[in-house]
């Protein structure tokens, strides 16, 4: 078993050694893939072992893996092959063009992996104190990635994504020695003060008012990692300057990893204190953080900055759902974190497919999707369809559980109140992906020189070749100009195999919603039931 979670950690660490070696994007890129997908398969051998066994505990609580921690180890692992793979296409057709050097490919890769073990790393401990470490690192590590392309937009949200994330995770840190402090009158040596398992376990016996204070530091502290409203202001930034598979693992991996952090302080704060005080701070955070996504993804232009406020938008319904509690509530929180990874690392490797055809990340520069290239069009399309919570995708299914656990739970008001926020969010969000997919392919660059000068054209005779240049040239530039749209490029990946690497991950990641939207297997529902009760 320790194996096992020794594996987990290390498999994506592969890339980053293969890059460190100085392998070129493709080799560096498929090292980390097939290490991602050994840490995904140990990471399901854990999960099915923790359906038969006890948790494990060692090394005084730092080491420690339950239902809970499984099932965000095999969401993040998940995540985390898709990026990979999609890494290969990406940097391989960014490197191959010239726009990055092969220092910054290596560099890539050498930060991605570090990126995915630390998380990974954060997920199997049961030591709060080793798990602020950790996802402190993360944000270190991640940084890299958002800077990488070394523009000045990129490098402004590097810092500000350092500066906010570490903010917030000092705040973390101080809602961390709250709890160590409530746990002052229990008879536990003092680094068992914050292993979770322990504290957990003696709840009834921590100080309440301390332990108030603690969970409020903690969901405003890991909320800024979560991105929940209004420490939310670094996500955007960061998710639309990064390359789209880091942009992925932002969005789907490191958010989770917080919102893991939020949901053990949670189990915690009501064994003593009870439903109410969670709850409320919960369902605060939640509901700003769903109003700020969506008020933010009505006229968004850039569409890397819409899926990052629908990011914002989903982190918000979690933490509703976990506000809402109860079985329903809970379930449905952990089915939508997972339903959520899957659907936003599909867009965002779609988003880098579309941006290096269209050399634009701004939705006006982009139409025609659909009839130009049909399976990154149809893939923003389903994409799309599933992150809106449309059957028969798995979000329709997680967030109808959490209406209806706000129904039991709370009457009418705030689930209404929620379903009339996602229908703005349909709107808001439709809106813009649909120009991108429909209208017609812009014209190509010569095609309009042709019709610009045509032979059967009246007026003057044609000037000299040199003028005749000119006029061309300025005339193709105005009606470039005339248009905000852009004609996609041939294919931008070389070889067979690179071409597979951008197409593979959304592929399987849109048939792996549709089926959670059609049937959650057996053995995924009684995790996840498995997760209800550790959070109960």
């Amino acid at each position: 078993m320790i194996a096992l979670v020794i594996v987990v950690v290390a498999g994506p660490l592969a890339g980053s050694v293969a890059a460190a070696s100085g392998a070129r994007a493709r080799v560096a890129g498929w090292a980390g893939a097939a290490g991602a997908a050994v840490a995904l398969a140990c990471s399901v051998g854990l999960l099915s072992s923790q359906l038969h066994h006890a948790p494990l505990l060692a090394w005084d609580g730092y080491l420690y893996v339950d239902s809970l921690s499984c099932f965000f180890l095999f969401t993040v692992a998940a995540v985390t092959l898709l990026a990979a793979v999609g890494s290969v296409a990406y940097l391989s057709a960014e490197e191959d063009a010239g726009r990055l050097t092969g220092f910054q490919v290596r560099l890539y890769f050498i930060f991605f992996g570090l990126f995915a073990a630390l998380m990974l790393g954060a997920l199997e401990t049961g030591n709060l104190g080793l798990l602020f470490v950790l996802i402190e690192a993360s944000t270190l590590a991640s940084a890299a990635l958002v800077g990488l392309e070394a523009r000045a937009s990129a490098l402004e949200a590097a810092w500000k994504y350092v500066i906010i994330s570490s903010f917030g995770v000092t705040i973390a840190l101080a809602g961390t020695l709250f709890l160590f402090y409530s746990a002052s009158g229990l008879h536990l040596p003092p680094d068992l003060r914050l292993a979770w398992p322990y504290l957990f376990s003696h709840s009834r016996a921590l100080a309440p008012d301390s332990l108030r204070l603690a969970f409020l530091l903690a969901v405003v502290g890991y909320g800024t990692k979560v991105g929940l409203a209004p420490m939310h202001t670094w996500l955007p930034d960061a998710h639309a300057e990064a390359p789209s598979p880091a942009s992925a693992m932002l969005s789907a991996a490191l958010l989770n990893t917080g919102m893991y952090a939020i949901m053990r302080f949670l189990a915690i704060t009501r064994a003593r204190l009870g439903a109410d005080f969670p709850r409320n701070v919960l369902l605060t955070f939640g509901f700003l953080s769903i109003v700020i996504g969506v008020l933010f993804m009505i006229r968004q232009g850039n569409f890397k900055r819409l899926f990052a406020y629908s990011s914002v938008e989903h982190m918000g319904i979690i933490a509703v759902a976990l506000g809402f509690g109860g079985v329903l509530g809970l379930y449905g929180a952990l089915l939508q974190t997972l339903n959520h990874a899957i659907a936003k690392a599909v867009l965002f490797l779609t988003s880098g497919d579309v941006a290096l055809r269209y050399r634009t990340r701004e939705a006006a520069g982009v139409t025609g999707l659909l009839a130009a290239v049909p399976l990154t069009g149809g893939a923003l399309l389903l994409g799309s369809f599933a992150v809106l919570g449309s059957p028969p995708f798995g979000l329709f299914l997680s967030e109808l559980t959490i209406v209806r656990a706000g129904f039991a739970a709370s009457g009418p008001a705030l689930p209404l109140l929620l379903l009339a926020l996602l229908a703005v969010a349909f709107v808001a969000f439709a809106r813009t992906t649909t120009g991108m997919l429909t209208g017609q392919v812009a014209a190509a660059p010569a095609v309009v020189a042709a019709a610009a000068v045509s032979p059967g054209a009246t007026g003057p005779a044609p000037p000299g070749p040199a003028a005749t240049s000119t006029v061309l040239a300025e005339r193709v530039t105005a009606s470039t100009a005339a248009t905000d749209t852009v004609r996609p490029s041939a294919s931008p990946y070389r070889g067979r195999w690179t071409a597979l690497a951008a197409t593979a991950p959304l592929v399987v990641g849109l048939a792996a919603l549709l089926v959670l939207g059609l049937w959650i297997p057996a053995g995924l529902d009684a995790v996840i039931r498995h997760c209800v009760a550790v959070l109960s």
